[in-house]
């Protein structure tokens, strides 16, 4: 029989799901959507008042029926455009079959997936995760692992440097990296070990390697949340060299910049270097699943043995298959040179924009930025990009970033510069 407590739960299971049949059957406005998130959501992000329900290509519509470019792509999520055809069946198809086995067993699909993945990217191993911070976190580990097994630094004396303004995701090392008091106020004791280097500033780089202590670099090829910002030419040469110099192993948190967003595979593949650690996720399974890789070579990633690091979904079969499919899409469709094209087509268009009011048009391939005069405040610029037919999202209260997905025509891009241009110049 069931207790009281077990009818209940019961009966508010059943109010529920009449619920969810009367709001399928009456369509949901978009004012109801915003409420309802607001009322039983945790309040941890803003965003922009659109209520959004499908998405296609480089288009996404609201509840409503209104179309939009998206030009944020979910942070890069979705490189190779919303529901890729080919994706989506490799993800239903996979989910007819096996999903999830744990890593308590082999299954017929990592195996297949680590190969192909390694061999892309020419490292000897990869650790496979579900999200972009998990990459992050599991490159820390094998660095600090690597530090006591390889480099004899001594125990628990380790230490990691970061560039300012970095941003590799909300958990308690990510925000113990972080410069930004919004991220990490209020959320201390934070991780020991962690030291800031400037950012684009090899002086100062190679000032705190000079400590034996040091094992690890991670920075970002391009600062993403910090507004796109790029660094000098050279600039990922140099920490190349320096970290080879002093004997510290260079993750790239190519999370964001990587999979053909900037115009190459690799952000770092513009300078021709390679890192020692490189971390890889969002569009690794083009904004269907959560799928993060850690890549690494033999002397680092042997120092990860079995029990020291691991997760439940990690290495799944569906997410395997589901970063085939989007590795492949990538190639096959040349995205990397898509992007490439058409960023330097957006930054040419933008940069026709009067000074005194757009005074820096930056990015590479499809990752680009505009800082706005603090007068016009990048937030309602926003909202009326979204009232034309555009989404984007402001950060840092005077940088828009501009990313849509990497399957844009130029057509498209041509119009969707026409559309920022005079929502900017009539704001």
């Amino acid at each position: 029989m069931f207790s009281k407590l077990s009818m209940n739960v019961a009966v508010r299971y059943m109010s529920a799901q009449q619920q969810k049949l009367q709001q399928t059957a009456q369509k949901v406005t978009s004012q109801q959507v915003f409420d309802r998130e607001n009322k039983y959501g945790a309040h941890n992000y803003h965003p922009l008042p659109v209520a959004l329900t499908r998405g296609e290509g480089i288009f996404v519509w609201d509840v409503e029926g209104k179309r939009y470019f998206d030009f944020l792509s979910a942070y890069s999520a979705v490189n190779q455009g919303h529901c890729h055809p080919k994706i989506v069946n490799t993800l239903t198809e996979q989910a007819k079959k096996l999903a999830l086995t744990s890593r308590a067993f082999y299954s017929d699909v990592l195996g297949e997936y680590e190969e192909y993945i390694t061999r892309l990217f020419n490292y000897d191993k990869v650790l496979p995760m579900n999200t972009g911070v998990e990459g992050g976190e599991t490159a820390c580990k094998i660095a600090r692992a690597w530090a006591y097994m390889k480099k004899q630094v001594p125990d628990n004396q380790a230490k990691i440097l970061f560039a300012e303004n970095n941003f590799w995701g909300r958990t308690l090392s990510a925000i113990s990296a972080s410069t930004d008091p919004l991220s990490y106020e209020n959320f201390g004791p934070y991780m020991p070990g962690f030291e800031i280097v400037k950012y684009n500033n090899t002086e100062s780089l190679e000032k705190a390697l000079q400590d034996p202590n040091v094992c690890a670099f991670m920075v970002e090829p391009i600062q993403g949340e910090a507004g796109v910002v790029v660094p000098d030419v050279g600039y990922l040469k140099k920490v190349r060299e320096l970290c080879s110099k002093y004997n510290v192993l260079w993750i790239a948190d190519e999370v964001q910049t990587g999979l053909a967003r900037t115009g190459r595979m690799l952000a770092v593949d513009y300078e021709e270097v390679k890192p020692d650690i490189l971390i890889l996720g969002k569009a690794l399974s083009g904004g269907l699943y959560p799928v993060s890789a850690v890549l690494a070579d033999d002397p680092v990633m042997e120092c990860i043995q079995p029990g020291r690091h691991g997760s439940t979904y990690g290495g799944n079969p569906l997410g395997c298959k589901v970063a085939l499919s989007a590795l492949e899409v990538l190639l096959e469709e040349r995205l990397a040179e898509n992007a490439e094209k058409m960023g330097n087509l957006l930054r040419s268009e933008l940069s026709t924009l009067p000074k005194d009011v757009v005074s820096i048009v930056r990015g590479k391939g499809l990752l680009n930025a505009i800082v706005v005069n603090k007068k016009y405040d990048a937030w309602n610029i926003c909202l009326k990009l979204r009232d034309n037919g555009l989404l984007a999202k402001p950060t840092h209260g005077d940088i828009i970033r501009f990313a849509p997905p990497l399957v844009i025509t130029e057509e498209q891009t041509r119009e969707c510069a026409e559309i920022i241009k005079n929502t900017i110049l009539n704001f």
